[in-house]
């Protein structure tokens, strides 16, 4: 195909609120590129995207093009990169400077093409200038990309990025998932998809409905997450081998999966537990879907998980973990019609294939299904469309189409293509369509999108991240090192995150139960890994208590109680105010454990200060932990008042900052369909007039061509007859040059007549363009008031819990179990 002469474009062609600038469409007949831009409807993309194409065909540009036109946009995007490419986006330099693309030249590309790596650079620099200028993009629009989005690479299981601990914990769902009688079926298909992709680490292809292990692994999540516990591998390992239960469905436990072969499972878990590189798993910031889209101040954020490094079966676990994230982080937002966040998977191979089940494929389908109502567009990519499930992909509504390899593989495609064009109640010309797709070249695509009236051929523009090709970890390792670093999550709304227990402090050996005086509360607490059946069991001592506080502010609608338990260790050497202190506490919303009258048999106790032996260093603890939660237990409700918009009380600013973006988005949408609306009436009437105007010109050149004809032949006729035909001037001859003489005067009316239809055309066409302006300016100035999520300026207040309801009640030495 060729790429035709086109006039020049500058940013005001494309830069439209709502839209993605994909390309340049392509003549059909001829193959030529043409001066009609390509403009995607963003929205389109809530009913997902599929881009297929071979090696070469230029898949991965477009997927990056889509990822750069939503961060022009302010959305987020997460990207699911088994391949590696996709850190290219990372690679985007506003001032085109050689020495910006030179540490990522290739040497032996450069000593391919006869140059030193610096020359390599320039000539690379230079290309990519005038590729962009050439698509009518500059340095500016690529640093408008990297204003508008915080990037960040991702390697789960390796510190070459940043870490993403996964394997951390199994959080429970929180209370949009699993927590209503309605979500029973999210719940359960969020713990068939957590245990899936777990025994998939393990190498077990597991049947959620025959296998042992994924039943026994799902009834320890749904007793743990039903409870509100998270689980993490040790409480598995320690779970498999003595299950808080003795019946799987009317079958007792040890005819269902006997001890021995339980702990042969437990084994297995705990092997990768002992394995050298297992900690790189626990390590890094905890896998939370909304912290991967939005940085804390609510900008949006490109978040690349990279698996390239990963083996089958941690690539399978991580894509598992992460897409039943995604569907509980889905669920727990709010309708929308508006397009919200992308979630791109890059080479889906294997991940979503048409008769097999692996642990990723349930999750994906329900995304397909169903985010389409909460705003969040999929979009997926692959060369190998043989290897998809055409079924579950007919949700898509927009196909891209490039190269393809084999004629099997144009097959699939048009099979998948027809059943998403049958889905949509669309036809689809699938002769056409199969002959184009077969003489495609590069960078040009087929789009098939059900939003609109037919196919569409283009060719994709430049992109502006460089396109080096796959990272290595090395290259991984440098790019983190270069970007910001990771800023820690905005505080809860209770002040202070609440720490986790500390680790133990070293006990060289038991003693027996200290014999308290009376005034002291002494509890005995089992902790979530019950070892209560070890022999001689060991017990720490803590402080435990409860309080209740009551926020209340009528200016902003405030009126809550909270019920709070609080467990703080008590060292060995306390010496705080009474000697007890709370500065280590564990505080969790509305606990209540079980707290025991009565020790585990033979148990052996750790040291108890002498401070924790007095009870009137319980009633100022007690003291101290209500001034203590009155100075840091703040909510904080915030406020957005040209939305009038206020936070709900328990909601972070985080959260917070994304509705309201998510609002913005929704208003700039509706604005811009009535814009589209309020001129759509009138730009249809001014076409009508003008396909008429045109008819008109057309008619009067062909009357005047007929004419000026006619009277050429006339005159021509008329002369010849007098000077060849006869030896003197006839009557006749006479007769034809008068004739002819009468048709040049209307040859002049018909000019004139031309003229006047040109003019009237030309008319018609001014007020058109000047119809346009007037939306283009509309529009624009619809930009300028569109802010983005960092300059949102939210409102902060305080509320404080009444002192008056503060209440601190049971506090008591409770005496923990070693897990």
């Amino acid at each position: 195909m060729t790429e035709t002469k086109t006039p020049a474009l500058s940013a005001r062609h494309f830069e439209k609120l709502g839209v993605f600038y994909l390309g340049r469409e392509v003549d059909w007949q001829t193959g030529e590129t043409s001066g009609e831009l390509l403009l995607y409807d963003a929205k389109d993309l809530t009913t997902h995207a599929l881009i297929v194409g071979m090696t070469g065909s230029g898949k991965t540009g477009l997927s990056v093009d889509l990822i750069e036109e939503a961060a022009l946009d302010g959305l987020p995007t997460l990207v699911i990169d088994p391949k590696g490419d996709m850190g290219n986006l990372l690679l985007s330099f506003p001032e085109l400077r050689p020495e910006d693309f030179e540490p990522w030249i290739d040497p032996a590309v450069a000593t391919r093409n006869g140059r030193t790596v610096e020359e390599e650079a320039r000539a690379t620099a230079e290309l990519w200038a005038g590729g962009l200028a050439k698509w009518g993009q500059d340095g500016e629009r690529i640093a408008a990309f990297r204003r508008n989005v915080d990037l960040a690479i991702y390697t789960p299981g390796s510190t070459a990025g940043r870490q993403l601990s996964v394997l951390g914990s199994f959080e429970p769902p929180g209370e949009a998932l699993g927590a209503r009688a309605l979500d029973e079926d999210a719940l359960q298909e969020r713990i068939a998809g957590a245990v899936s992709g777990l025994l998939a680490l393990l190498g077990i292809a597991a049947d959620p409905v025959g296998s042992r292990e994924h039943i026994l692994l799902a009834n320890l999540f749904d007793q743990a997450w039903r409870s509100g516990r998270g689980l993490d591998l040790a409480g598995l390992v320690q779970g498999i081998q003595k299950p808080p239960f003795e019946k799987l469905g009317v079958i007792d436990l040890e005819t269902f999966y006997p001890a021995k072969e339980r702990t042969a499972l437990a084994l297995r878990l705990n092997g990768l537990l002992a394995s050298p590189g297992f900690a790189a798993w626990l390590e890094g910031e905890p896998l939370d879907v909304g912290a991967l889209l939005y940085t804390p101040s609510g900008k949006p954020r490109i978040s690349i998980v990279s698996i390239a490094h990963l083996s089958d079966a941690e690539r399978m676990f991580v894509v598992t973990l992460l897409l039943g994230e995604v569907v509980s982080w889905m669920r727990a937002q709010s309708g929308t019609s508006s397009l919200r966040a992308l979630l791109y998977m890059d080479e889906i191979f294997g991940f979503f294939p048409p008769s097999a089940e692996p642990a990723s494929k349930r999750p994906m389908l329900t995304l397909l299904k169903q985010a389409r109502a909460y705003g969040l567009g999929v979009v997926l990519a692959t060369q190998n469309p043989v290897d998809l499930d055409y079924k579950g992909l007919s949700n898509c509504g927009t196909w891209w189409i490039g190269r393809l390899q084999t004629e099997r593989d144009v097959d699939r495609v048009m099979a998948g293509l027809e059943g998403a064009s049958a889905a949509a109640g669309r036809g689809l010309d699938s002769g056409a369509v199969r002959r184009t797709i077969g003489g495609l070249g590069k960078r040009t695509f087929l789009m098939n999108d059900v939003h609109e009236e037919g196919p569409v051929l283009f060719k994709t523009r430049w992109a502006m991240s460089y396109l080096r090709g796959p990272l290595t970890r090395a290259e991984i390792s440098r790019l983190s090192a270069a970007s910001p670093a990771a800023r820690p999550a905005s505080p809860p709304p209770f002040g202070v995150p609440p720490p986790r227990l500390q680790p133990a402090e070293p006990v060289a050996e038991g003693g027996a139960r200290p014999i308290l005086p009376q005034g002291i509360e002494e509890r005995f607490l089992i902790g979530e890994a019950d070892s209560a059946g070890e022999d001689e069991p060991l017990y720490r001592p803590h402080l435990f208590a409860r309080a209740h506080l009551h926020y209340k502010r009528a200016g902003v609608g405030v009126d809550l109680w909270r019920n709070l338990g609080v467990l703080a260790p008590i060292s060995a050497g306390a010496t705080g105010r009474g000697g007890l202190e709370w500065q280590d506490a564990e505080i969790r919303e509305e606990w209540s454990p079980n707290l025991r009258k009565r020790p585990a048999a033979g148990a052996r106790y750790a040291p108890l200060p002498a401070a924790a032996q007095r009870p009137s260093a319980y009633a100022r603890a007690s003291k101290d932990l209500a001034a203590e939660l009155y100075r840091t237990r703040v909510l904080r409700v915030f406020t957005y008042p040209p939305f009038k918009e206020q936070s709900e009380p328990l909601e972070d600013e985080a959260t917070f900052r994304q509705r309201l973006v998510t609002r913005a988005l929704e208003e700039r949408d509706l604005e811009v369909e009535k814009l589209r609306q309020r001129h759509a009436g009138e730009l249809e009437r001014l076409d009508r007039r003008i396909e008429s105007a045109e008819a008109r010109v057309a008619s009067e050149r062909a009357q005047l061509a007929d004419r000026r004809m006619a009277t050429v032949v006339s005159v021509g006729t008329s002369v010849l007859g007098a000077l060849l035909g006869r030896k003197r001037l006839s009557a006749t001859n006479v007769n034809r040059a008068g004739t002819a003489i009468r048709g040049v005067g209307r040859s002049r009316k018909e000019a004139e007549d031309v003229d006047l239809a040109e003019e009237r055309l030309e008319d018609l066409l001014e007020k058109r363009k000047e119809l346009e302006r007037e939306l283009e300016a509309e529009l624009a100035e619809l930009r300028a008031h569109t802010v983005s999520p960092a300059e949102l300026r939210i409102e902060e207040v305080e509320v404080r819990p009444l002192k008056g309801d503060l209440a601190v009640e049971d506090v008591c030495l409770a005496w923990v179990l070693d897990a």
